[in-house]
C-alpha cells in the first residue's frame, strides 16, 4: 500500500534545521512496516540525516558548506537572486533532494542521535514543500 502526503513547512532562516517531529505530524498513520520516502520540491535547499541533540553540529554544517562553496565567487555567473543563489543550488546538490528511511513498529527506525534536517541554503528560502511517501 502507498499514502502520500505534502507538508508545507514554516520558513526558516538559512541553515540546518530538525524536522522530524514536522514530518511526524504529518503521516496521518505510519505503518507497522515500510519505508518513507520525502522530497524536498526546491532546488536551493535539501534534506538529510544526522545530529538531532547537539545545536553545534548544525552550526558547524553550515560553516563547512559556507567554506565549501562561498558566496560572492566571481567565477559565478547565475547570480540574478542575489549572492546566496547559486551557492544554495550547489548544496543542495551535495546533500540531496529527499531521504529514506525505514519503519519499523509504526515509526521511523532512527538511530538514537539521528534526526531529519531541513538544509536551509538561502538567506530567505520561505515556505518550503515537501511530498511524504510512505510504502508498506
Amino acid at each position: 500500500m502507498i499514502e502520500q502526503y505534502t507538508l508545507s513547512l514554516p520558513s526558516h532562516s538559512r541553515g540546518f534545521h530538525l524536522i522530524t517531529n514536522h514530518i511526524r505530524q504529518a503521516i496521518k498513520e505510519m505503518p507497522e512496516k515500510g519505508l518513507a520516502t520525502i522530497f524536498i520540491k526546491h532546488t536551493s535547499a535539501g534534506l538529510t540525516v544526522n545530529e538531532n541533540a547537539d545545536p553545534s553540529v548544525r552550526v558547524d554544517y553550515e560553516t563547512i558548506f559556507n567554506k565549501l562553496v562561498p558566496e560572492n565567487d566571481p567565477a559565478y555567473i547565475h547570480t540574478i537572486e542575489g549572492p546566496d543563489d547559486m551557492p544554495a543550488h550547489v548544496k543542495s546538490s551535495l546533500v540531496g533532494s529527499s531521504v529514506t528511511i525505514p519503519i519499523s513498529e509504526g515509526r521511523f527506525n532512527l538511530g538514537t542521535w539521528q534526526g531529519i534536517y531541513l538544509c536551509e541554503f538561502r538567506n530567505q528560502g520561505g515556505n518550503r514543500k515537501l511530498v511524504i511517501t510512505i510504502y508498506s
